[in-house]
């Protein structure tokens, strides 16, 4: 294959990449604006089938399998909505370096395999997190529009994510996830089980470095959309932006300052 029809190849690829994980993303978020529209909607909460009836949290019975599957769902898109934009530069990078390496002769495997192990990291923590958010409601400490019950609960919640940033273990995981190539060419795998994995390897990393950062959104609410697209800004930011790292520790400090404060008027107020 000559350069020019190389060149041809990874720009069409490319760009089949960005559409679909555009569509992805409009497909997630529309779906999450469905659902807050359902909650903060009293005529459609207590519909079957509403958004209100399957998500909100019950106030005097316990979660059935149908509203706990209904959370769980809630809760994988809300990742994919979130964590898709900061591993866009990985995905892109795994598609142009498998190109290449397939006009070298190397097995051809979609692009999509290395997302599903990504995704299939995702959405363990999704589970995990739905679980967890069950037993926060089993204890009062969550409200029923799903943030937290009191300041002292929310303001731990913001020092514990503070703290994290400036960990050893933030930071390991944050530059990984911060240089795609070198990423990729130290844990590159042929064929599909193993791209499979090596977006697995990925999706471990980004759990690493984001995962009290996702904790956070039992702070403010759940379905607190404004907090959700705030977040996955941050996160974003962290792994593409220029001195990513020196950021994620600046957002580690304001996250102390906004939980030391919420904690203490909480302690002082009561």
């Amino acid at each position: 294959m000559s350069l020019a029809a190389l060149d041809v190849l990874l720009r069409r690829d490319r760009v089949i990449a960005l559409l679909a994980l555009g569509g992805l993303l409009v497909a997630a978020w529309s779906y999450l604006l469905y659902l807050a529209c359902g909650m903060a909607d009293p005529a459609m909460s207590g519909m079957p089938g509403m958004p209100g009836m399957s998500i909100t949290m019950p106030d005097m019975h316990p979660w059935s399998w149908v509203e706990f599957a209904a959370l769980l769902m809630m809760w994988i898109i809300m990742m994919i909505a979130m964590m898709i934009p900061a591993a866009a530069p990985m995905i892109l990078a795994f598609s142009a370096v498998h190109r290449r390496r397939a006009s070298e002769g190397g097995p051809a495997v979609p692009t999509s395999i290395f997302v599903l192990g990504y995704l299939v990291v995702w959405g363990l923590f999704g589970l995990v997190a739905a679980v967890v958010q069950v037993a926060l409601h089993a204890r009062a400490l969550l409200s029923p529009d799903m943030s937290a019950a009191g300041p002292l609960f929310a303001g731990a919640l913001l020092i514990a994510a503070g703290i994290f940033q400036w960990t050893p273990l933030k930071h390991a995981c944050l530059s990984a996830c911060r240089s795609p190539l070198s990423f990729l060419m130290s844990r590159w795998r042929e064929g599909r089980a193993g791209s499979f994995l090596v977006g697995l390897q990925h999706g471990l990393y980004c759990l690493g470095c984001c995962w009290a950062l996702m904790a956070l959104l039992f702070a403010a609410g759940v379905m607190n959309l404004v907090w959700v697209a705030g977040l996955a800004i941050i996160v974003m930011v962290e792994k593409v932006a220029p001195r990513g790292d020196m950021l994620a520790r600046l957002a580690g400090v304001g996250l102390l300052l906004a939980g030391t404060i919420l904690a203490t008027r909480a302690i002082l107020g009561g």
